[in-house]
């Protein structure tokens, strides 16, 4: 397995481990920095030494709690930066939705914590604390769509995304690709469909290979196929898909299934379920 099938495997756990890390130490230095500051000038302290990790971490985990919300809310309400208006009402609304559920989490985790070590939490003033919080989570609404933002950004231009390409500006999602459009690393080029040798499945991603290079492409084997299988591309596995004109040779291996030889020497397997397909489409 390749580092970018690997990658795009487990893309989703590397992201949530690698934000709840963050979170953790973040909050482990803020604790931390409370305790000292409280104990700079005296030995004695007004509050328990487990009291400042339960308050920083009870607000991390209601911050990652709210993060697949914040995605999902991003792909549900596209944010468009040349509408400035549409963007800051975006901001302020989601950032006070954002902070009352923030807020109303971290107390019940406080709450909880506090009840279990027979003692008592006191929130303080409903309407000053809920301004208290909103001045801190408005900023961190903001960041947190810089970051998710700035993220899919850079990470699509690295990767090289490749998105398909219309004839028509009406037409979002062509029936029939012919094209692909790739941007990489600030240059944009074409790929033309029946250059692609064979595409491979990987998570969410079907990766296009074409001529040594891989194209990720945000889609799923059978929706890809449908749209260019009229250009001589068959599927021979339930991860894999062939262009036929590239096919070099084909190797029964005794087992039902055959091994598919590109002219590129590239290898696929033809698996039993596909072959009686595959023989129709040849």
């Amino acid at each position: 397995m390749s580092k970018l099938n690997h990658f795009q495997q487990y893309q989703t756990a590397y992201e949530i481990g690698t934000i709840c890390l963050l979170f953790f130490i973040n909050s482990l230095l803020l604790a931390t920095s409370t305790i000292m500051e409280a104990t700079r000038d005296s030995r004695t302290m007004s509050f328990q030494i487990w009291e400042p990790f339960l308050w920083e971490l009870s607000s991390a985990i209601s911050a990652l709690s709210l993060f697949p919300l914040m995605i999902v809310a991003f792909k549900r309400w596209p944010i468009g930066w040349g509408t400035l208006l549409h963007t800051a009402k975006f901001i302020v609304l989601g950032s006070i939705v954002f902070s009352l559920l923030h807020v109303a989490i971290m107390v019940a985790i406080r709450e909880s914590v506090y009840w279990l070590m027979g003692a008592n939490y006191d929130f303080g003033d409903v309407w000053f604390e809920l301004l208290y919080e909103y001045r801190k989570d408005l900023w961190s609404f903001i960041g947190f769509v810089i970051f998710i933002q700035g993220y899919d950004f850079i990470f699509s231009r690295l990767q090289g995304e490749a998105t398909a390409v219309s004839d028509s500006e009406d037409e979002v999602e062509p029936k029939k690709l012919e094209r692909l459009l790739v941007k990489k690393l600030g240059k944009e080029f074409i790929v033309n469909v029946k250059d692609i040798e064979w595409l491979e499945s990987s998570g969410n991603y079907v990766n296009l290979h074409s001529k040594g290079r891989i194209y990720p492409m945000r889609a799923t084997l059978t929706k890809l196929i449908l749209q260019i299988e009229e250009q001589g591309f068959c599927r021979v596995h339930r991860s894999a898909a062939v262009n036929m004109s590239c096919i070099d040779s084909i190797t029964p291996t005794g087992n039902g299934d055959s091994e598919i030889a590109l002219v590129s020497g590239k290898k696929l397997n033809l698996s039993r379920r596909f072959k009686e397909h595959f023989k129709l489409v040849l």
